[in-house]
């Protein structure tokens, strides 16, 4: 169930679509790898500063990068430690002191005749979770949410082989809805993606893919993927495949060779409200990932870069605001997409069970 002691989402502006952001739900913020003991780290997701750390004994944690008394970022300051053995993090400009947890433990500058509750100055905390090498933060409707997130952060099936062996990255200018419906769009492949290893669009052919609804989500049940995919044919064997979406913005694609596996997973983040980073993140025990591993890297690398390519095509469009079509089957993911964040805005509203209103359906296009 929802938490009660967390401020409703605005069901206004954020239920239309290209713009707002969910709340109350944990957002992709970097590779656990990335974050170094002591290091401070800024970042901005959902159009805030946030400071993203490690503290010396390794636990993640993250706060709004803006100190209350003159918004120096804090991440230009430091992480010390108190005397109780507690992490703090020092303001670079006048010395504050802020714990881990949000909480202001010193203010150097007061003398001894003036009291002040310095723990009633806080900065924002976002709760942060560790999970399959990734960091995950919590991002309530209600910024002075203290509490624990009333569900842990999503795991993937298929995290095999320890670290990573690709990750890219890329930021697209794009709200994150429209960067959402151009990722799971299954018609533009032949037209932006026309490369050697797939095909052109000369040779489309008639599709038929079943769906059903998974958590928070809908998933493209395991199936065979397209033999005319070179990608698909240098794994060799009989890969079955399974993609997967869920909210805010993850998809994943989960491939079976054998007792073989292939994770490709796509975390969207909204930097702003016309930015959105994309990391793509692959996972694989298969033999052909150390053997093609460069060539890989720049495939992935070429694919984000024509889906960025045509995203700044269409804003040239979409700066006269227009009226978007969407037609079935081919756009029922982006349609999908839009109910489920409908549904899960007025379950937040209104304090309730959320529930999926994506039903099983078998989809045809032509590609």
């Amino acid at each position: 169930m929802p938490d009660g002691n967390a401020k409703p989402a605005r069901a206004g502006a954020d239920t239309k679509f290209g713009q707002g952001f969910l709340r109350d739900i944990w957002y992709f913020a970097a590779l656990s790898a990335e974050l170094k003991p002591g290091k401070l780290q800024r970042y901005e997701i959902l159009g805030e500063p946030v400071l993203l750390g490690r503290d010396r004994k390794g636990q993640v944690y993250a706060v709004k990068d803006i100190c209350p008394h003159r918004a120096a970022p804090l991440s230009a300051g430091r992480l010390v430690e108190e005397a109780d053995g507690r992490p703090s993090i020092e303001c670079p400009y006048h010395g504050w002191r802020f714990g881990t947890d949000g909480a202001c433990t010193a203010i150097p500058s007061l003398v001894a005749e003036q009291e002040m509750d310095v723990g009633k100055v806080r900065v924002r905390r976002y709760p942060a979770a560790e999970r399959q090498g990734m960091v995950w933060i919590w991002v309530s409707a209600d910024p002075r949410f203290a509490d624990d997130p009333p569900q842990p952060p999503p795991t993937f099936e298929g995290v095999v082989g320890g670290a990573p062996k690709f990750v890219d990255r890329m930021d697209f200018d794009a709200h994150m809805d429209h960067a959402v419906v151009g990722l799971m769009d299954p018609t533009h492949a032949p037209y932006v993606h026309g490369q050697w290893w797939s095909r052109k669009a000369k040779g489309q052919h008639d599709k038929a893919k079943a769906f059903a609804p998974s958590e928070l989500g809908f998933v493209m049940t395991r199936h065979p993927p397209s033999k005319s995919n070179r990608l698909y044919r240098l794994l060799g064997g009989d890969p079955q495949t399974e993609i997967t979406f869920r909210l805010p913005g993850l998809r994943w694609e989960h491939v079976l060779v054998g007792r073989r596996q292939v994770l490709a997973l796509t975390c969207l983040t909204p930097v702003s409200e016309t930015r959105t980073r994309i990391t793509q993140i692959v996972w694989t025990d298969h033999w052909a990932a150390s053997l093609l591993r460069p060539w890989f890297k720049h495939m992935i690398r070429v694919f984000l870069h024509q889906d960025g390519d045509m995203v700044n095509l269409q804003n040239e469009g979409l700066k006269y605001d227009p009226g978007l079509l969407w037609i079935d089957d081919a756009d029922r993911q982006a349609k999908w997409y839009q109910q489920l964040k409908r549904e899960w805005i007025a379950s937040r509203r209104d304090d309730r069970e959320f529930v999926n209103p994506v039903e099983a359906a078998t989809l045809r296009w032509r590609s």
